[in-house]
């Protein structure tokens, strides 16, 4: 894996907003990186795949360990969720099964993970779209690793038949960076490709009424059958409106599942550890203590962007992110990953399914953060 710099394209702007990337910059600075970029041989490529399919495996491991050893109150799920986890678990409703793996190389060029975000994935667009017409542009004969949107637009198809009306609700926050509104939108594309019927809204619209005949619906009383959602589940199980799902006379199919509370909280780490201790993919966690004699990470089970995480080298704080993440927290071990510059690269492997369909390059200092840049990559 080698970092390069090249001189950006002088209308960059222009092209990655008319891709719907507005979020390109943030107080003057570049999110989206267009003087940098990654190249990745085959054989990092095809590690990164093999490493994360293999994860995947093992994440349906740990899952099958939370719910048959009744371990959901050590990831901080309210009782009321428990019953639904287990039947979606169970039963397997219709779902994307899609998600970001976050993975850091160690100087032996071994993948391994930091954690799964899998609710509610972003640098989607970017990964997806964005880097792929940069490499169309400024390299073209280079090949990328990205066939996300292939995958995703098949994933639809695949589950379309099982949607009840063939339609479904789209809902996002109102965002005023844009980010989760056009990421929602690029997602209603890929739907719509795939011969989908799709309806938008904010988490604000959805409707219920109570009753044999209530449910969700939308400001035109639409019944809302099937949801995807951009927007956590552990947000909605926290709020008062999220318990209407457990009375749901209907069964509003909701996608992604509420299993996946599961799988995108990092106490999903100490487990996946417990049941493959020094796998080589793994970094060592557990819920109670650093890992003996290890530099170590501290990261709040629900955390996200980097907030709130700690990292201790040499019994000392080595970086440290503010943030406004509180309640339990997972001990990880710290990898000391390469230096490419001064830059700490986080490989973003994508999943539809099980299966790894491509890779998303964010960089900047130890701890990621919303503000660390988006570079893009090739295969060379």
């Amino acid at each position: 894996m080698q970092r390069h710099t090249i001189a950006a394209r002088p209308d960059w702007q222009a092209k990655v907003e008319a891709l719907g990337f507005v979020w390109h910059s943030a107080d003057d600075q570049p999110y989206w990186s267009e003087g940098t970029y990654y190249t990745l041989t085959e054989a990092e490529t095809d590690r990164i795949a093999a490493a994360s399919e293999e994860l995947h495996q093992m994440f349906i491991a740990a899952g099958d360990r939370v719910i048959s050893h009744n371990l959901f109150a050590r990831f901080g799920i309210p009782d009321w969720c428990v019953p639904l986890i287990r039947d979606a678990w169970d039963t397997e409703p219709p779902a994307l099964n899609h998600g970001r793996f976050d993975l850091g190389l160690g100087h032996d060029g071994v993948p391994r993970l930091f954690e799964y975000n899998c609710d509610t994935p972003t640098s989607l667009v970017e990964a997806s779209l964005v880097q792929w017409y940069w490499k169309e542009d400024v390299l073209p004969q280079s090949d990328q690793y990205n066939r996300i949107h292939e995958a995703l637009v098949a994933r639809w198809q695949a589950i379309a038949p099982d949607l009840p009306d063939r339609l479904v609700h789209f809902a996002h926050v109102e965002d005023s960076a844009g980010e989760d509104t056009l990421t929602t939108a690029y997602m209603m594309d890929i739907a719509r490709e795939a011969g989908v019927n799709v309806k938008r809204l904010t988490m604000r619209d959805i409707g219920w009424a109570s009753g044999a005949d209530g449910g969700f619906f939308d400001r035109e009383l639409v019944p809302i059958s099937t949801l995807f959602k951009l927007y956590p589940w552990e947000w909605l199980a926290a709020e008062a409106f999220g318990r209407n799902i457990a009375a749901d006379p209907h069964g509003t199919l909701w996608i992604e599942p509420i299993w996946k509370m599961l799988w995108s909280n990092k106490a999903i780490l100490a487990v996946l550890w417990e049941l493959y201790p020094d796998h080589p993919n793994l970094l060592g966690a557990n819920f109670t203590a650093p890992p003996p004699g290890l530099d170590h990470v501290i990261k709040p089970m629900l955390g996200r962007e980097g907030g709130n995480v700690s990292i201790i080298r040499n019994g000392e704080v080595l970086a440290a992110q503010d943030g406004h993440y509180t309640g339990p927290v997972i001990y990880q071990e710290f990898l000391d990953m390469a230096d490419h510059d001064g830059h700490y690269p986080v490989i973003g492997s994508w999943m539809v399914d099980g299966t790894c369909c491509g890779v998303g390059i964010r960089e900047g200092g130890r701890i990621t953060t919303n503000r660390d840049r988006f570079v893009p990559h090739v295969i060379g």
